[in-house]
């Protein structure tokens, strides 16, 4: 009986703490309140990044007459892509994304190879005065790009290269290459030096190391640092307005330019069209190299 009566005597039963219970109730609503301000924060970063583009998209819809008669905020009447239309074949979108491609591409890959090139030098090889010719790079990046204009078109005139697209990357080039190397070289600056001594040891010379075992490794950062200087490039118009000296060589942001006609009036359908496309591009070529960009960001944030 004593046993029995020690089996079916109520026992205390403490709280399971990996159950959720009515004690972890305040815990997680404390929780919530102390993060609603932080994605308020967040929801308001979202709708003024994305508002505009939706704006602009909807825009591009809209006729001249809704521009004038209705309100910012109004949707268009109908979804007509009569405006895309007019911006890829009347305002010459089509050869304007032609030339501003012919241009970026080159530009961004010279920019790549004499970068990284001049980033191993620096960094990686070990030679007297390396620390001087640096700090010359670093110091091209403190001059202006509107002083150099106007001597960079004489001199491109006199040689016979004002009718062609080579002053636009030959320029663009030159004007991005300070920045590249001090990246390339902070990202180079990132890598343990054990990795190159040991290929040097293995039998390695200077330009294998440099193909077999520092372009490889600095490809995430390649992606980021090339991404970056492709922006820079593709919406630049102050370098493109000033060598663009006829029509058919102009990119596309000076291209947006041909939609305001000699009296000041603006075409705004097919402009916020040929805006669309454009953004949208540049948009989604982000989206698809995120990854790439995070990882290249994370790579050079490290120390060696």
């Amino acid at each position: 009986m004593a046993i029995q009566s020690t089996a079916t005597r109520p026992t205390a039963t403490r709280p399971d703490p990996s159950r959720p219970g009515r004690a972890a109730r305040p815990g997680r609503a404390g929780r919530s309140l102390r993060r609603l301000p932080v994605r308020l924060l967040i929801t308001l970063l979202v709708l003024v990044e994305v508002y505009p583009i939706v704006w602009l998209v909807l825009g591009s819809f809209k006729t001249q007459n809704e521009f004038f008669t209705e309100p910012t905020w109004a949707l268009p009447r109908q979804f007509s892509f009569d405006n895309y239309q007019e911006a890829w074949l009347g305002g010459d979108l089509a050869r304007n994304l032609l030339n501003s491609v012919l241009v970026t591409v080159p530009s961004v890959a010279f920019m790549i190879v004499l970068g990284i090139a001049a980033a191993f030098a620096l960094e990686v090889l070990v030679w007297k005065g390396r620390n001087t010719v640096l700090l010359v790079f670093l110091a091209g990046i403190m001059v202006p790009g509107q002083m150099i204009l106007v001597p960079l078109f004489t001199a491109y005139f006199q040689i016979g290269l004002t009718n062609t697209l080579w002053p636009l990357i030959i320029t663009y080039t030159v004007m991005g290459l300070p920045l590249t190397v001090f990246l390339m070289a902070a990202y180079f600056r990132a890598i343990p030096r054990e990795v190159f001594e040991s290929a040097t040891i293995d039998g390695a010379g200077m330009i294998r190391a440099f193909l077999r075992i520092g372009v490889p490794m600095m490809r995430n950062a390649i992606v980021t640092i090339a991404l970056v200087e492709f922006f820079s490039v593709w919406n630049d118009l102050l370098i493109a307005l000033t060598f663009t000296t006829r029509e058919e060589l102009a990119t596309v942001q000076v291209g947006l330019l041909h939609f305001s006609d000699e009296y000041g009036a603006t075409e705004y359908g097919p402009l916020f069209a040929a805006i669309s496309l454009n953004v949208l591009g540049m948009l989604v070529l982000y989206l698809f190299l995120n990854r790439q960009i995070m990882a290249g960001l994370a790579a050079g944030s490290l120390k060696g």
